[in-house]
């Protein structure tokens, strides 16, 4: 399984407003592509306007090829994109170890 990471940086107070198109985003959209597998999304305490999404894959190729290639990736950031301060860095990482 392939872990995505994005950091996401949104414009001041639109924090309600982002909060409810990344969920549906996330809901009506990637949700529905190949290989995904669960999402988490945080927001930080220090820095409100900063979100950290993580979306889990079966594959790297599933979010790198597959969803991003795909009509449905202009969707996703016609819903979430315009609420973004900056373009969110986007890595990827796979499991090493982890607790029981």
């Amino acid at each position: 399984m392939i872990l995505e990471i994005a950091d996401i940086r949104i414009q001041p107070g639109q924090n309600a407003a982002f909060e409810a198109a990344i969920a549906q985003g996330l809901g009506d959209v990637i949700s529905k592509a190949k290989g995904f597998k669960g999402f988490k999304v945080n927001r930080s305490i220090e820095s409100p306007e900063r979100y950290v999404l993580q979306i889990f894959w079966e594959t790297l190729e599933d979010h790198t090829v597959g969803f991003r290639g795909s009509p449905a990736f202009a969707a996703w950031r016609a819903v979430v994109g315009p609420f973004f301060a900056a373009p969110p860095m986007v890595e990827h990482f796979e499991l090493v170890t982890q607790s029981a």
